[in-house]
Order: C-alpha cells, then structure tokens, then sequence
C-alpha cells in the first residue's frame, strides 16, 4: 500500500499512467505446473530429436561430494560436434550474434557441444512456493519490483520481458551462501590480474518459513572479504539488496584497513563502472543482470533452441588449476560444454530519455532454471561490445541450478574477465546450513568482525 501511494504521487508529478501488470494466468494454465509444463515452468516435453524431455532432473544426493566439489554425472558423455569459425555457417540458427562474433574474433575458440542433459532441480518446497507465486504475483507499477512472491521465481508462465527477468533477480539460489573464489581480468596479451575473495550470503527472500508479505523489499545481504592481492587483503564490502530499488535503491558499504572505518560508498546501480574488475563490466551486469530494469523497454521474444554453456563439471573441480582455465582471449574451451536447449529471449532496448553504456541488449534465460546463461550488450550504433556467459551446473546437494563460472568478453579491447573460479580450493559454495542470519549483516555485527 506504501509503495502504491509513492507510485501514485510520482505518477501525478510526472503525468504519467500508472500501469500494474499482473501474471495474468488462469488456474487452468497453473495446473499444468508439473504437467504438461515442468514445476518451473519449462515445456516438460523434449524437441523429438536432440532435446530430450526433463524427466526430474538429477536428483538430491551427498554421494559425489565427498572431495568438496561435484563429481560429473556425466563424465562418460562424449561431444557430438565441434563448432567453430569454419563450420558455423552450418550451425547459425543455434548460435547467438555473440557466439558467432566470438568464434570469427579468436580462431583458438571454439564449442563442444555435448548430448543435451536437462539436469535442473529443486526441492519440493521450491515447486510449491513456485506453483503460489504464479497464484499471487504481481508486478509493481513500472515492472519496478514483484508482490505476492516468496522464495523463487515469481511467473513460472510469464506473460511479458519484464516477468521472465523478475524470474531470473529472484529465482532461487539457497537460503545463505559461503565460499571463497577469483576473479580475474585477463588482458588482450594473456596476463592475469586475479583477486581472492571471501563471500557470505544470506538470501532473506528465501528464508524458511517467510510468507510473501512479510519478504520487507529484500532479496539477499552479502559481505566479500578481499584476501589477496595483499595489496587489497582486508577490504569488506557489505551489500543490502532491495527487490524495488526505485522506491529503495540498495545500500552498500566499504571497509578499507587504513582507514578503519566502515564507510557508505557511491550508489552503485544501472552503468556505473564496477570497480572489481578494472571497469571491465557495468554493475548492472554482475549476475548477468541486476538492478532496476525501469531504464529499458524488455520485450518478449519468444523461445529458441540455441547451444548453451551447462552441466561444467568438467571446469568445476578443484583439482583444475587456474592456469589450465584461464587462456589467452578465452577460458580453455577444452573445459567447457555446451548443449542444445531452449531458451526464453527477451531484448532490452533503452528508453527515451534515459542513458546507459548499452543502448540494447539481449538475453538468454535458460528455461529449466530461469538464469540467464548469456548476454549480449550493444552501443547506439547496434556494435556488440561485450557478450557474457554463465556456466551452468546443478548443485546436487541442495538440489539447485547455479554458475561455477561467469565470464564477459570485451571484443573492443580484447580483455576478458572471469568471476567465481573456486578451483584450487579446499571446497565449492557451500549452500548449507552454516549459521548465518540477517543480523549479522548489519552494519555494526560487520564493523564488530573486522575489528577483531
């Protein structure tokens, strides 16, 4: 009610309308949740030849773990193709501009595309809350945050852009997060710049037990420790992460050694230059998107079959060192899969009146999982500039769908950068149960631990 009246008096300052947009589904199209339509809301069905139907996905288990990362499910699987600069022509309607741009830049790069795996699941009470979010879900005015939704996704039958990208900033990703893992810039000549970070991550959206009215405009609190370089070792960023960052922009905080202080830092949002990867990327593209989308019109495209980065067991194990990842231009593409699968394509075109580095962008949501598993970003003059790429595995221990690896290439500059690479160490992100709460991730629990 709160935020429908500032909406309003925004509305009557602006003269603008003020549209809500609801999931608009029927209880017919619900219950084919599950049915005709998997819990989260992908065609169950597979494409008759190299798509197969999702048939549960791989199911919960501790067996494989044992070494602290996961062993691969489908380590037997051998490629079925290679795809690259020479033979794409005879691919294209499964490739991306990006991959294409990609392939024709670098003659080292190319895909090896792997059976098509649809190895995505959940726990049941994530198909639950997803079957009474598409119930009672409810975009705000402007598509600027979601009502009604709880836990994960909130439209598993989306209806518009905007509902399939809500479906992506809270679809589920645990209940508290810990790990440790570089990052790394990695320049035109090969040269690596890598950063060790500690994270903690505590998902209020997601926490057992909240119902939908009582999530208060959150989605997660993190605070990353930088280790290494020594150089940087000791600074803690501490983040609160608002659903509608219109009415509520997050908040975020520095703590530098020498200064001894825990500080407000600058907003940080939209194409402000993200400081952890020599300004490589914007901040509105960790995550392959976060944020307030109001800067941009998203229009729905529809549905395509395209080659897509998952199941990286392969890539994510710690006995992989970094220097066997981290090539020239491109990560090894030794160690990377790729697979046929559907994905949901919503472009992003910005709005007039607005300004941002890319003037549109396009998006490729992976339909078992609602992540969006590749990015593409273009100037006023319709040049691709960056392409970006989540690489996708199920963390079968929960069970869910996370990246073990992003990357964002820079075809201007020929830079790329790499972000959650754990290999090398004791363990993976640990999605347990590991006794963080929300209150520590206030400002003084924060400002009590680094000083201890």
């Amino acid at each position: 009610m709160k935020l429908n009246h500032i909406y309003a008096v925004l509305a009557v300052w602006f003269g603008l309308s003020m549209p809500v947009v609801s999931a608009g589904v029927s209880s017919d199209q619900i219950s084919q949740l599950g049915h005709s339509l998997t819990p989260v809301g992908a065609n169950k069905a597979g494409n008759g030849s190299d798509i197969p139907p999702w048939q549960g996905g791989l199911p919960y288990s501790l067996e494989g773990t044992e070494s602290g990362f996961h062993a691969d499910p489908f380590a037997t699987d051998v490629p079925v193709m290679r795809i690259t600069a020479s033979n794409m022509d005879s691919h294209k309607e499964r490739l991306t501009p990006g991959q294409q741009a990609l392939l024709e830049k670098y003659p080292s790069m190319f895909l090896e595309v792997y059976p098509s795996r649809r190895s995505a699941s959940y726990p049941d009470y994530v198909y639950s809350a997803l079957k009474e979010n598409a119930l009672n879900s409810t975009l705000l005015p402007y598509g600027s945050g979601v009502t009604g939704a709880v836990m994960t996704s909130p439209f598993p039958i989306p209806q518009s852009g905007l509902e399939v990208l809500w479906n992506h900033t809270l679809r589920f990703r645990g209940h508290s997060l810990s790990y440790s893992a570089v990052s790394s810039v990695i320049t035109d000549s090969g040269s690596r710049m890598d950063t060790l970070r500690d994270y903690r991550v505590f998902v209020n959206y997601s926490e057992p037990g909240l119902s939908a009215d009582k999530v208060d405009n959150k989605i997660f609190m993190m605070t990353r420790k930088t280790l290494e370089p020594a150089s940087q070792s000791g600074r803690v960023v501490l983040v609160h992460e608002t659903i509608d960052q219109i009415s509520s922009p997050r908040k975020s905080w520095l703590y530098v050694p020498g200064q001894r202080r825990l500080r407000r830092t600058p907003d940080l949002a939209y194409d402000t230059p993200d400081p952890n990867n020599q300004s490589l990327r914007t901040i509105d593209q960790v995550d392959m998107f976060n944020g307030a989308p109001d800067h941009y019109d998203w229009e729905l495209v529809g549905k395509q079959e395209i080659y897509i980065p998952y199941n990286a067991y392969k890539l994510h194990q710690g006995s992989v060192n970094l220097d066997d990842v981290l090539k020239k231009n491109h990560p090894n593409p030794a160690l990377l899969r790729y697979e046929p699968h559907r994905v949901w394509v919503v472009e992003a075109t910005l709005r007039l009146g607005y300004q941002h580095k890319y003037a549109k962008r396009r998006y490729y949501f992976d339909e078992d999982s609602w992540s969006i598993v590749y990015a593409e970003e273009y100037d006023a003059d319709g040049t691709l500039m960056q392409l970006s790429e989540a690489h996708m595995i199920n963390y079968y221990d929960v069970p869910l769908m996370y990246p073990t690896l992003e990357v964002t290439y820079d075809l201007q500059s020929g830079f790329y950068y790499a972000e959650g690479l754990d290999n090398e160490r004791n363990q993976t992100i640990s999605f347990a149960d590991n006794g963080l709460r929300e209150r520590d991730f206030s400002t003084s629990a924060v400002r009590r631990s680094v000083k201890r």
